[in-house]
């Protein structure tokens, strides 16, 4: 008599599917493979043998779950979680989802934030606070500040921190520089911001999991090229920079020289373009 599939039956189904799913991006070959395991893994609650049958009830919802994900709306919405440098973070839709490319902005901030004595750092359109909580987490002894303009992803950042018992990570509601204590004015070391760089016009172009279901204020700043966020947090920056304190911005690679030309002409030095290990990851640095 025939069981239940096995986890391995399951995952291939599931690969068929989301491979031809019209509303997925498909930017690299095993993208379908793995969202399929850890949406598994999920349903599950852990990472079951290949040869494991899937009860009955476990199946059912994985495909009511892999149903959702096949319309294109992104596998952190549907699971509700989303990993950033070994910390899982709560996310629910209406909240910019982390991306890897962002781990080496956050491997950035932490080697020059490491050895000082009293390192602080802010975190500018934090979003759910990946960044953020990644360097509270790696440095227990840094003061770091987390802020975003939108009330529901600065709720979720809390909660994220009050979750993984991140104590010195403290985020803010409010338009960038405003909501920080005056205190803070000339005694940041580190400002990172992975701004909403896509010009308005490009919003269009974007893959539909991204365009039609991340917040449009976390991909856009409504300018026509789409540096008018960066600008601001560039010209108010060295107010609030130690002097020798740093600027980061993410970028795609593309955005990369344009991005350092605001930062040279707001005053910053030793401006470069600095590559990661994932593919399109860009950090512009810059120092005061």
């Amino acid at each position: 008599m025939r069981g239940m599939p096995t986890a391995g039956e399951v995952l291939r189904e599931a690969e068929r599917k989301l491979k031809a799913s019209e509303a997925i991006d498909h930017p690299h070959a095993g993208k379908e493979w793995i969202e399929a395991e850890e949406l598994l893994a999920f349903v599950t609650g852990s990472e079951p043998d290949h040869d494991d049958e899937i009860a009955a009830q476990a199946l059912s919802r994985f495909r009511r779950l892999l149903a959702r994900r096949i319309t294109g709306e992104p596998l952190a919405y549907v699971i509700r979680q989303a990993p950033f440098k070994g910390l899982t973070l709560e996310i629910t839709p209406g909240a910019f989802i982390p991306r890897e490319t962002s781990e080496f902005m956050a491997e950035q901030a932490i080697r020059r934030l490491r050895g000082r004595p009293r390192p602080v750092h802010l975190d500018m359109a934090t979003g759910i606070g990946p960044v953020a909580l990644a360097v509270a987490h790696a440095l227990p002894k840094a003061k770091v500040y987390g802020v975003d303009v939108s009330s529901k992803p600065v709720a979720l950042a809390r909660r994220n921190a009050a979750r993984l018992r991140i104590r010195n990570a403290t985020f803010l509601r409010g338009d960038l520089f405003a909501p920080l204590p005056r205190s803070l004015a000339g005694n940041v070391d580190v400002i990172t911001i992975h701004p909403p760089y896509v010009p308005r016009r490009e919003i269009r172009d974007l893959p539909e999991e991204i365009g039609l279901f991340e917040p449009l204020e976390s991909l856009t700043d409504g300018s026509k090229t789409g540096l008018r966020l960066l600008k601001k947090v560039a010209g108010e920056g060295p107010e609030w920079l130690r002097p020798g304190g740093w600027l980061l911005v993410e970028v795609s690679p593309d955005r990369s020289r344009e991005v350092s030309t605001v930062l040279r002409r707001a005053g910053f030095r030793e401006v470069r373009s600095t590559k990661g290990p994932v593919a399109f990851s860009r950090v512009v640095v810059g120092r005061i």
